[in-house]
């Protein structure tokens, strides 16, 4: 029979001993063996997100309101145009609009760089983003309003090469409809530089021309929608003078509203070939020489030659007696109408001291609306 051997306990250093084999050969790097003494790495994430989630003190939640208040602002202000921002002046497209002021005075000029280079930009210019605009070397913006501003500071920094001049002051607006632009262009013009008769004549017809309105009358009423019948009625005859002759004048601007007006009246008389070609034929320097030319036209135009080869009876003069008094009315101004009646129609007559050029270029112009809708 085989002798059994005794088991003998071991002793506590042969304990510490294989208690240190076992270790070393089960090590594992330090964040696993973090989790095999019991760490779990659910409950590690547990305590990052409580940590994060813990609640802010009042201070910092009454900081972070009023942060996001604050951009939430600054935002509306860039998306409404409210915001003033320094561009260089090499970046705004002066021209992207046509404008409504055809000539700049050169004294007004000098008097505007002189403000500007003793007192600064007192007022901001007008612009919008152009389309497309990549951070190349084409223009970023479109000038809306302040062109002589703008042409002030470009000259200042060219006479002086000063780094004050090298931006200006401006409000980025929204991108507007082209009729509300041109409506705001002619407005501050209006306000701060009048415009003369020939230059608000002129952008009515531009700005229909480029599709901002239906047609000259729509702009007309859209562009002077402040002003009163008889100012709109006056635009309206210097625009016709503008699309009949604005490419034969030496001295638009110039016209006075008398003049104009007598003008304009020529053209719808049917005179623009014989005042074009007076124009084309005569020599002048100034603007009463070039008025003077005009002037000798419309003479003409008044007794019309009568052909000899069409015959037929001499027409009778016209009666202008025997006017219908029984049907005359006075206005509050003292002009009275008196309506008169013959083969060919009704003839209506008006007297008064008040009567004049302006007044009946006014007149005419509401039968003439008035014709239209009825």
């Amino acid at each position: 029979m085989a002798k059994r051997r005794k088991l003998v306990a071991p002793s506590s250093a042969d304990l510490t001993k294989l208690e240190e084999e076992f270790r070393r050969e089960t090590s594992v790097p330090e964040p696993a063996a973090s989790q095999v003494r019991g760490v779990a790495p659910i409950a590690k994430i547990a305590a990052d997100a409580a940590a994060v989630a813990q609640p802010a003190s009042v201070a910092d939640r009454a900081r972070q309101a009023q942060l996001e208040a604050s951009e939430a602002k600054l935002n509306d202000a860039q998306t409404e145009g409210r915001l003033l921002v320094d561009i260089p002046v090499g970046e705004i497209n002066a021209d992207a609009m046509v404008r409504d002021r055809a000539a700049l005075d050169p004294d007004d000029m000098l008097e505007l760089r002189l403000s500007i280079s003793a007192n600064g930009l007192r007022l901001p210019i007008e612009v919008y983003e152009l389309p497309g605009a990549d951070g190349g070397n084409a223009p970023k913006f479109g000038l809306l309003s302040g062109y002589r501003r703008l042409m002030a500071v470009r000259e200042l920094l060219g006479l002086t090469e000063d780094a004050a001049f090298k931006t200006i002051r401006a409000i980025i607006r929204p991108k507007a409809e082209t009729d509300a632009a041109f409506v705001a262009m002619v407005e501050e013009n209006e306000v701060r530089s009048e415009l003369s008769h020939f230059e608000r004549g002129r952008i009515a017809v531009i700005s229909a021309q480029q599709g901002a309105f239906l047609n000259v009358e729509d702009a007309v009423n859209k562009l002077f929608a402040t002003g009163s019948k008889a100012k709109r009625s006056k635009v309206r005859s210097f625009a016709l003078i503008f699309e009949e002759l604005g490419d034969m004048l030496e001295f638009p601007d110039a016209l006075s509203e008398k003049r104009g007006l007598k003008l304009a009246q020529a053209l719808r008389q049917g005179g623009e070939d014989r005042i074009r070609d007076g124009l084309a034929a005569a020599t002048y320097a100034t603007s009463d020489e070039e008025w003077a030319v005009i002037e000798s036209v419309i003479e003409t135009l008044d007794a019309p030659v009568r052909d000899p080869k069409r015959g037929g009876r001499p027409r009778a003069a016209t009666q202008v007696d025997d006017w219908g008094h029984a049907h005359q009315f006075v206005s509050s101004n003292g002009v009275s109408v008196s309506p008169k009646q013959d083969a060919k129609g009704f003839v209506l007559r008006f007297e008064g001291r008040d009567l004049d050029a302006e007044l009946m270029d006014g007149l005419m112009e509401e039968i003439r609306t008035y014709l239209e809708r009825s």
